[in-house]
């Protein structure tokens, strides 16, 4: 069924990669495996993956850096495992441009479930995304592409930002609670903290404000966040 999609299962625990590499393959998901972050990312730059499930406590290279490298390059989903359930870890990875999180220990039903949701969500991105571009004073969003031009400069988005950016723009005026962002852009199955919001909304203005004085994301106190081109 999912016999094109390949994935690479990331952890130095050969029993977790043999375990989670079962129940994605009993889907029928290709399965490529590396045990540490510097084999991971050589893999990384050589194949096309479909969606990386990356361990965060890796020896040579950690899955942060792993993550902070792959995001310089390519957009590919990345879900990160990690044995912390402590949320700053989870804020820090990301800002480093994961899209996804599962705490160990964890049932490999689980992370099958998340691998699932998340390549649904990204294809459905791409394939809502694929008609032109967003244009307003100052700002163009490239929608195939998926780029970014803040005044005629493209800006670096992680995927869950330009996301965040692409829903709010394309949702100009419109107020959105970080409950409502967080469903409609992390999705349904999400359960996360709401300060992943903010976080993200943060890294956007400074990618913005490093660019332009216009500002585009606003908050409305108690509320939320919406679009608005302001000079």
């Amino acid at each position: 069924m999912h016999e094109h999609i390949k994935i690479l299962v990331v952890d130095d625990e050969e029993k977790i990669r043999s375990l989670v590499k079962m129940y994605l393959q009993r889907e029928g998901f290709k399965i490529d495996e590396a045990a540490d972050g510097d084999e991971a990312l050589t893999k990384i730059k050589k194949t096309d993956y479909n969606l990386v499930v990356l361990d965060l406590m890796l020896p040579v290279i950690d899955g942060m850096a792993v993550c902070r490298e792959v995001r310089s390059f390519s957009d590919v989903p990345i879900i990160m495992l990690t044995a912390k359930g402590d949320e700053v870890d989870k804020l820090v990875g990301f800002e480093m441009g994961a899209d996804d999180y599962v705490v160990k220990p964890f049932s490999p039903r689980e992370v099958v479930a998340r691998v699932k949701a998340l390549l649904k969500r990204t294809k459905g991105n791409k394939m809502e995304q694929k008609t032109e571009k967003l244009e307003f004073p100052g700002l163009i969003m490239e929608m195939e592409s998926r780029r970014v031009f803040v005044e005629g400069k493209e800006i670096t988005l992680t995927p869950k930002e330009y996301d965040l950016f692409y829903y709010l723009a394309s949702n100009k005026g419109r107020v959105f609670s970080r409950e409502k962002i967080l469903e409609e852009v992390w999705g349904y199955d999400y359960f996360g903290d709401l300060r992943t919001v903010d976080t993200h909304i943060k890294n956007l203005r400074e990618k913005i404000a490093a660019n332009s004085d216009r500002k585009y994301i606003h908050t409305v106190w108690g509320v939320g966040y919406k679009f608005e081109v302001v000079d």
